[in-house]
């Protein structure tokens, strides 16, 4: 008996909606949402159908529980900590360890790194936006930069304004990169596909496109990571600029 009941409860766990779940990412990272079925998941787990149908209703129910636990540990990040700095990012000069600001780039960088990591992401979360704004996502991303943005000391009649500033900004931005990251133009990889482009950039006419050709050669080779926190960086010096703390 004791032996029957130790196997219920691993079968138990083995099935739980956490571990579905999981599968289910797994299953979207190597196929795409194409390849998250129901009959892939029960092949995945080992199980029947009913067992997951306990757990979760249908394929939309999956992706969103999907989705919602990439983001959450996305969000769940804290600044970098690098041998002899604070902080694992350079310090603008508003910036001290831990500070609001360092916060809001971990959070970003937390974000732009699980869409980096999983393409189906960027999909989910604009359908998320659109479609479900009422949703946990977004609530869940708009609380923690907002959270971090009140820190700051953004006067309140503000704080919507840039808190969605930041959303926007992070979301696309990152969406976007994972997009030209698999982009692959004819099969190519990404520096041959920067180069591709920086090359067709730079033969463009000179008289309507001049400063796109001066600037070509810096696509060439250029740190995605790095040019996603520059962006954020403008973004918190264009806060600060024009919604200065409450007095």
């Amino acid at each position: 008996m004791a032996t029957r009941t130790r196997r219920s409860q691993r079968r138990t766990e083995a099935l739980s909606r956490e571990r579905i779940v999981e599968a289910a990412v797994e299953l979207l990272d190597a196929a795409g949402e194409g390849g998250l079925t129901f009959r892939a998941l029960t092949e995945r787990l080992a199980t029947g159908p009913g067992a997951i149908y306990w757990h979760v209703e249908n394929k939309d129910e999956l992706l969103g529980a999907a989705t919602e636990t990439v983001v959450a540990a996305a969000l769940a990040v804290e600044p970098a900590r690098a041998p002899g700095s604070p902080t694992g990012v350079p310090d603008s000069p508003a910036g001290t360890p831990d500070s609001p600001r360092d916060e809001i780039r971990a959070v970003a960088l937390g974000l732009f790194e699980a869409i980096d990591e999983h393409p189906w992401l960027a999909t989910q979360l604009a359908t998320h936006l659109s479609r479900s704004p009422w949703g946990s996502v977004a609530p869940r991303i708009f609380e923690s930069l907002g959270r971090r943005v009140r820190a700051l000391g953004v006067p309140e009649g503000s704080w919507f304004v840039v808190t969605s500033a930041l959303m926007h900004y992070i979301l696309g931005a990152a969406g976007q990169n994972a997009t030209n990251a698999r982009a692959g133009g004819g099969g190519l990889d990404r520096d041959e596909f920067l180069d591709a482009t920086a090359t067709a950039w730079e033969e463009l006419d000179p008289d309507d496109y001049a400063f796109t050709r001066a600037v070509a050669y810096q696509m060439r080779g250029h740190d995605d990571r790095e040019q996603f926190l520059a962006g954020i960086d403008l973004v918190l010096t264009g806060i600060a600029a024009t919604h200065p703390p409450d007095a």
